[in-house]
C-alpha cells in the first residue's frame, strides 16, 4: 500500500531534506522533514516527520516520529514508532506503529500498534489491533478489534456491530453506554483468520500486480529525490552482488540481534520493538533497491541502455518486481531468492550510508 514509502526512510537519514513538487504533489525526504505549505498529495519520509499544511488529496507519511496537524482531504497512510494525528482526515486512515493517537476520521480507520488511542469520531468502520486500546470518540460503523487491555472514554459510542477477538471470550468488558450487548459478538482470537473474506485467483493476481506497481512507483520516487545515489547503489549490487548480499546479511543480523540484546538488559527492553521496526523498514527498502537493480541488470543483458530518466527507472523496477515475483512463487527456492534480493539491497544501502568511513566511494552517476 502507499505508505510503503518507508523505503525512503533508511536512505533519507543521511541527507538534508529534499523537496520535489510535481503538479501540486509534494515529495519530501530527509532526517527532519517539515511541511507547512499546502499540497495535493503529500509524501513525507524521514526520522522526524511533521505535516502542518493541509493536503487536498491523500497523505503518505513514514518516520520514527510522525506528527500530522494539517487536514487531509483524501486518505491517510502513516507508519512510524510514534504516530500522532490531530488534523481531520476526510477519507480513510491506515496507521501502523508503536504508539498511535488519531482524531477525526471521516471514512474507515485501520490502526495497529502497541498503544492505540482513538480520540475523535470515525465515520466508517474501524479495524483495531493493539496491546492497549482506548476509544474516546464515536465510531459510526462496525468495529473489529483485538486488544489485551480495552478502555472506553465517556464519549465513546459504537453505531454498528462490535466484534471482539479475545484469547478468552468474555474477558474484555464493554460498558452498556457504548454499545448494547445484543450487538456484541465475541470470537476466539484463533478464529480471526477464518472470518476473512475469500480471496480467490482474481484477488491474488490483483494484489500481485498492485505490488509490482507499488515497487515501480517507489523506485520512481527515489529516482526523483536521489537519482545519483540510486544509480550508485544499483551499480554496487550488479558489480559485487555477493559482497552486498553478505553485507546486507550482516546488517540485518546486527539490527535484529540488537533487539535481543536490548531485551537482555531489561532497561532497554522498550527499544526492542524499535529495532525490529528498523529491521522491517530496512528489509523493505532493500527489496525495492534490490528489485530495481535486478530489473536494470536484466534489461542491460538484453541490450538496453542504462536508464537515464525517471520513467525508464520505474519501468526497470516494475520489470524487476514482475520477474522477481514470478520467481518468488517457486516453493522454497523462490523465498530464498527474494530474501537474497532484499539483503543485497540492504547491503547497498548500508554501503552508501556509511561511506566513506567504512567503505570506498561508490561509483558516480
Amino acid at each position: 500500500m502507499a505508505f510503503g514509502l518507508v523505503v525512503l526512510g533508511t536512505s533519507a537519514l543521511a541527507e538534508e531534506a529534499a523537496l520535489v513538487n510535481v503538479s501540486g504533489d509534494v515529495f519530501m525526504a530527509g532526517s527532519s522533514v517539515q511541511s507547512e505549505s499546502g499540497a495535493d498529495d503529500l509524501f513525507l519520509v524521514g526520522q522526524t516527520v511533521r505535516a502542518a499544511g493541509d493536503a487536498t488529496g491523500s497523505a503518505h507519511l513514514a518516520g520514527r516520529r510522525v506528527d500530522l496537524s494539517g487536514a487531509v482531504g483524501g486518505d491517510l497512510y502513516a507508519l512510524g514508532m510514534d504516530v500522532t494525528v490531530t488534523g481531520d482526515v476526510a477519507g480513510d486512515a491506515t496507521l501502523s506503529g508503536y504508539d498511535i493517537s488519531v482524531g477525526r476520521v471521516g471514512g474507515d480507520l485501520r490502526a495497529t500498534g502497541s498503544q492505540v488511542t482513538v480520540g475523535g469520531p470515525v465515520g466508517g468502520y474501524a479495524f483495531l489491533a493493539a496491546e492497549e486500546l482506548r476509544i474516546d470518540g464515536v465510531i459510526e460503523g462496525d468495529v473489529h478489534l483485538s486488544a489485551r487491555q480495552l478502555e472506553f472514554g465517556p464519549d465513546a459510542r459504537i453505531g454498528g456491530q462490535l466484534v471482539l477477538y479475545e484469547e478468552t471470550p468474555g474477558k474484555l468488558e464493554v460498558p452498556a453506554a457504548v454499545i448494547g450487548e445484543d450487538r456484541i459478538e465475541r470470537r476466539d482470537i484463533e478464529s480471526r483468520d477464518h472470518h476473512m473474506r475469500p480471496f480467490g485467483w482474481a484477488g491474488y493476481i490483483g494484489s500481485f500486480l498492485s505490488a509490482v506497481i507499488l515497487v515501480a512507483a517507489l523506485a520512481a520516487l527515489i529516482a526523483a529525490l536521489v537519482p545519483q545515489q540510486l544509480a550508485a547503489m544499483r551499480r554496487r549490487i550488479l558489480d559485487a552482488p555477493f559482497r552486498t548480499l553478505w553485507l546486507g546479511f550482516l546488517t540485518q543480523s546486527a539490527v535484529i540481534g540488537s533487539a535481543v540484546l536490548f531485551a537482555m538488559t531489561l532497561v532497554g527492553v522498550f527499544l526492542s520493538p524499535a529495532a525490529l521496526l528498523v529491521a522491517a523498514i530496512g528489509g523493505f527498502a532493500g527489496y525495492v533497491v534490490g528489485v530495481y537493480a535486478f530489473g536494470v541488470g536484466l534489461l542491460l543483458a538484453w541490450g538496453w541502455d542504462e536508464p537515464a530518466s525517471i520513467g525508464r527507472r520505474a519501468l526497470a523496477a516494475g520489470f524487476g518486481a514482475l520477474v522477481a515475483g514470478g520467481i518468488g512463487l517457486i516453493p522454497v527456492l523462490g523465498w530464498i531468492f527474494l530474501l537474497a534480493v532484499s539483503l543485497a539491497g540492504v547491503g547497498a544501502i548500508t554501503t552508501w550510508i556509511f561511506r566513506p568511513r567504512f567503505f570506498g566511494a561508490l561509483p558516480s552517476e
